[in-house]
């Protein structure tokens, strides 16, 4: 077996001048995101914004202009003074900063919004220049920074204001008929469901018919209280939610275009929604033409279709793409600053996500009927996936991206010259994960970024000429606790071909004579990974935990997993969890070559796909692991959602070998070791009939689970009710796998 290894050795240069008898152990309120100590323990950060080319630092109780050249701070205004300009009454209106906005570069303007006010601040003159108030039940959705326009929901139904003016675009919304909001259920890159044209004087918004969807009957159960209860209901309430399983009947979406000008509402003439999915709703520069991208529902051919922004007439399909397998438009098209004709289009046709030039109307480019012929030129090419464009730079025509070219488990910006294809590479530091944000002209980039034993550094770029200054450096915040020793490294996958990584939290006070158990920590399905080059190779909190409570913790990112290309992700097509389990049992094996591995004491935990996997590994190889915490886990993939579950299992009416195969239901009599089912009960993601039904064919088999349900939480533990979640996942290996 080969494998390659990298360590970060952090317990010892945390313990370099001190004694091991004066470090100091951590808690759950330390270590969980819900603990009551939680931010002392996080790598401290700077919260900065652009302002134009400027930077601006905004921290709850001042914003601070910040000097690209020196890292120096001068304070613009306080959040007192901003409560101040905002009104004349001594109420506090704001209580943070940290939302500020400065969408205009050339002004002095600054947007706080608090959820009932949006107030525009002149920060130089002390004044307030506008304050839009949102009364109960109205819910802003989106503002325009260029037309001054909002769009916000009031009683279900849209509405969009400008000034004193407002218009009502729907009076049929209700929780069947749904405007303005995401669809889709989030899939395809969806957030949010309106759209404001280049000039803000056009929106285009969704509208999503479920009158047709199954209500899936979610239960709110009453607060517990130990007061009278003053006439209110004892009794648990329905709290319906519309759930298209796959293969059933899903909802149906249209777009709507209105136009401030004339006041008027059109819809995109698209042709019958049913099981149809549109998606990257993107306009052109001049406001006259709609773009989408188009899906079957087999999700395996997709269009990109423009439409006229005035009638709603289709004018062209520009682009097609089909696979055997699935196709997954995640992006807008975006149109050069510096031409109208030309758009950047991400694709993983050629098997890795690239950026590609697309010009309409030039040299090559015809219409012919409703199909456009494109110009098509590949910008960015190889074995390795643009995870993210940032933006332009029109000086230099170029583009900014960030990709994983230099190590799968690497984020780094590059900029991207479009004539020539030529990156050069714009970031400071080389090993780690950097998330950065571009200024309004392209010419500076804020990078923000960690390594395996840098906790947090902060970088400005001047695109220009690549220098980085150095803005700030975060100090080890677990200085001074016992921290165990991180690594990583890489297996063969199951093919014998395709290299894996994983990540390793050794004990506390590690002694390679000793034997230890190991809990595997998995998630394993698509859109995610486990294991890459931050801080401490983005190891959970939970990790350290338990590494200090004395076990080893191991993290493998099997095939099907996010950016390793789509050969790597599909893998997985129609048998959702079993090449994931050769990959993770490849992972076992290596933990079993292992001195200090017990092999006798292996668990796994997982939540939502991973516990999914949790469950698969427990029931299909009931010799190998002894405990397992499963969390929010999918049992059956024909009781999950249309748009995630058809995409990689097709439809159970055409796959139902490959909806058996995976099934848990059939494995629940395999059931030997110790497992504990969690759920949450008002989950709206894998809808507690999952884990219930599981627990009924255990109950038919003889097998004998453990089971805890969180009342009133969705697909994940909020606050901290997270704390109890660990203490109880903790507390399940400490009784049984220790």
């Amino acid at each position: 077996m080969k494998i390659k290894f990298f360590t970060v050795l952090l317990g010892l240069f945390t313990s370099l001048n001190m004694n091991a008898q004066e470090l100091k152990s951590f808690t759950l309120e330390d270590l969980n995101f819900g603990g009551k100590n939680y931010r002392n323990f996080v790598p401290q950060n700077r919260n900065c914004v652009w302002w134009g080319d400027q930077l601006v630092r905004v921290e709850s109780d001042a914003c601070y202009l910040v000097n690209k050249q020196n890292g120096k701070e001068t304070l613009l205004f306080t959040v007192s003074q901003v409560n101040q300009w905002a009104g004349p009454t001594k109420d506090i209106k704001v209580r943070s900063l940290r939302g500020a906005s400065f969408p205009y570069a050339d002004k002095s303007l600054v947007v706080v919004n608090t959820g009932e006010h949006i107030y525009t601040i002149d920060f130089k003159s002390g004044s307030l220049k506008k304050c839009n108030e949102f009364v109960d039940g109205e819910y802003m959705l989106e503002m325009n920074a260029k037309s001054d326009a909002i769009a916000y929901l009031k009683d279900n139904n849209l509405y969009v204001s400008r000034g004193d003016q407002k218009w009502q675009l729907s009076t049929d919304g209700s929780r069947e008929i749904v405007y303005g909001q995401s669809v889709h259920r989030d899939e395809f890159g969806i957030r949010k469901g309106t759209f404001f044209s280049n000039s803000g004087e056009k929106l285009a918004f969704y509208r999503m018919d479920q009158s047709m969807v199954t209500d899936y009957p979610l239960v709110n159960i009453p607060e517990v209280s130990f007061q009278p209860e003053n006439g209110k209901s004892r009794i648990a309430t329905l709290a319906p939610e519309k759930y298209p399983m796959a293969g059933e009947t899903s909802h149906k979406v249209t777009v709507g275009v209105f136009d401030i000008n004339t006041g008027k509402t059109v819809y995109l003439k698209a042709g019958d929604p049913t099981d149809r999915y549109f998606t990257n709703i993107a306009w052109s520069p001049d406001d006259k033409t709609v773009y989408m991208f188009e899906l079957n529902r087999d999700q395996n051919d997709c269009r990109l279709i423009s439409y006229d922004a005035s009638t709603g007439e289709k004018t062209g399909e520009l682009y097609r793409e089909t696979d055997a397998k699935y196709v997954e438009p995640l992006h807008p098209i975006v149109f050069l600053p510096w031409d109208n004709s030309s758009f950047l289009m991400q694709s993983r046709k050629d098997g890795y996500n690239h950026l590609y030039l697309c010009s309409i109307g030039k040299s090559g480019s015809r219409m012919a009927g409703n199909t456009v012929s494109l110009d098509v030129k590949q910008i960015t090419k190889g074995n390795w996936e643009v995870l993210d464009f940032l933006g332009f730079n029109a000086k230099r025509k170029g583009i900014i991206i960030s990709s994983n070219e230099i190590s799968p488990i690497q984020c780094n910006i590059f900029f991207v010259d479009l004539k020539t294809g030529k990156r050069t590479r714009m970031d400071e530091g080389g090993k780690g994960w950097h998330s950065a944000s571009l200024s309004k002209s392209g010419q500076y980039i804020y990078d923000n970024y960690s390594e395996p034993n840098v906790p947090r550094n902060i970088a400005i770029v001047n695109v220009a000429n690549g220098k980085c200054f150095s803005y700030f450096k975060a100090e080890d915040p677990w200085r001074g606790y016992k921290v165990p020793e991180y690594t990583c490294g890489t297996i063969k996958a199951a093919d014998n071909t395709t290299d894996l990584y994983w990540r390793m939290v050794k004990p506390v006070d590690f002694d390679p004579n000793k034997k230890y158990p190991t809990v595997v920590y998995v998630y394993g399905g698509p859109h995610a990974h486990n294991v890459d080059a931050r801080w401490h190779y983005s190891s959970r909190s939970w990790e350290t935990y338990m590494a200090q409570k004395g076990y080893v913790l191991f993290i493998l990112d099997n095939r099907g997993s996010e950016n390793r290309g789509k050969e790597f992700e599909q893998v997985t097509f129609r048998q959702l969890g079993q090449e994931e389990m050769k990959d993770q049992l490849k992972g076992v094996e290596y933990l079993k070559s292992l001195p200090y591995v017990d092999a006798d004491r292996i668990g796994v935990h997982g939540w939502s796909y991973g516990g999914f996997m949790t469950i698969s590994l427990m029931t299909n190889y009931p010799d190998v692991f002894k405990v397992g915490v499963a969390g929010g886990p999918v049992i059956d993939w024909k009781w999950y959602e249309v748009m995630y579950g058809e995409r990689y299992m097709d439809t159970p009416q055409q796959n139902p070998e490959g909806y058996a195969k995976t099934s848990l239901l059939n494995t629940a009599k395999n059931l030997k070791g110790k497992l504990q089912i969690i759920q949450g009960y008002n989950d709206p993601t894998c809808v507690p009939q999952h884990c219930l039904t599981f627990l009924k064919a255990c109950i038919g088999a003889g097998t004998q689970p453990d089971f805890f349900l969180y009342p009133g939480e969705p697909h994940n533990m909020r606050g901290h009710q997270s704390v109890h979640l660990h203490e109880r996942i903790t507390q399940y290996f400490e009784d049984y796998l220790k």
